[in-house]
């Protein structure tokens, strides 16, 4: 048995599926779900981080679990250790933790990885560069006024495809080989929001106008969904990103045999959100 926190989110639904298609038994975790939010036949169990008695059951016979924290758990100093007192008491043997690239770099507190270290489990450790799935955020403006809006229009970071990440997930449970390596996630390529925009465009077969936004303009909308320290560090990265967050970091292609999919790859696939 598997467990996957988050399991309703970008990185959770695709990781849920692919494990189920490789034959393992799962149990989908998220505050809110049900049988709706899961592949026909998969155990899903409601339940937090922040509140572990209520975890427990879903640990019940589990030998993995994918942990996946809110920002929600984050900014309100979430103790993660704690959970992982109850992971390791019901006989999980491995973590593998959705961290950030920004973790390496120095911008993000490296608070959620020493836990998993700190806790006497076997880890992995994936860090993230920023989501394709982020443009999601445009999809209403895009639907209704056909434009998108971003600060640093002009600045290009390797982001990663949702699905990659699923699907490097998916094996660091399974493996054993996995264990206490760190792996970097990128796209194939940087793409500037600028870029991002255009394909979007070509992906639609229509025109769409790209806005670049002030940084304060940015961080009024960005506070509206993230806690401040979070949107000040991410501002940070995107508008002046360190030479390690521009670089295309080999660990996708590594760990999966296959390239790292591209934007225009994860926009054709998901065109009818912007439609």
């Amino acid at each position: 048995m598997i467990v996957v926190t988050g399991a309703t989110g970008n990185v959770g639904r695709p990781l849920v599926r692919a494990l189920v298609e490789a034959g393992e038994q799962v149990t989908a975790v998220s505050r809110r779900i049900s049988a709706r939010d899961v592949p026909e036949g998969t155990r899903h169990h409601p339940a937090d981080l922040a509140d572990p008695k209520r975890l427990a059951p879903a640990l019940e016979g589990a030998k993995a679990l994918f942990v996946l924290t809110s920002g929600d758990f984050v900014a309100a100093g979430g103790d993660l250790g704690a959970a992982l007192d109850v992971v390791r008491g019901s006989g999980v043997r491995r973590v593998v933790l959705l961290s950030s690239q920004g973790v390496g770099t120095g911008n993000h507190p490296p608070v959620l990885e020493d836990a998993v270290k700190e806790s006497g489990l076997e880890w992995t450790m994936l860090r993230p560069g920023g989501f394709h799935s982020n443009a999601l955020q445009w999809a209403d403006m895009i639907r209704t006024r056909r434009e998108a809006a971003a600060p640093f229009g002009d600045v290009a970071l390797p982001t990663v495809d949702p699905v990659d990440i699923a699907d490097v997930a998916a094996l660091a449970l399974r493996e054993p080989e996995h264990d206490g390596e760190v792996y970097e996630l990128t796209g194939p390529a940087p793409v500037s929001p600028r870029q991002q925009t255009a394909t979007i465009e070509d992906a639609l077969g229509e025109a769409v106008r790209f806005v670049e936004l002030t940084r304060a303009q940015a961080r009024e909308r960005m506070l509206g969904f993230m806690p401040e320290p979070v949107v000040e560090s991410t501002l940070d990265m995107l508008g002046a990103p360190a030479d390690a967050l521009r670089r295309v970091s080999p660990d996708v292609e590594r760990v999966l045999g296959r390239p790292a999919r591209a934007f225009a790859d994860w926009a054709g696939r998901n065109v009818s959100a912007f439609a």
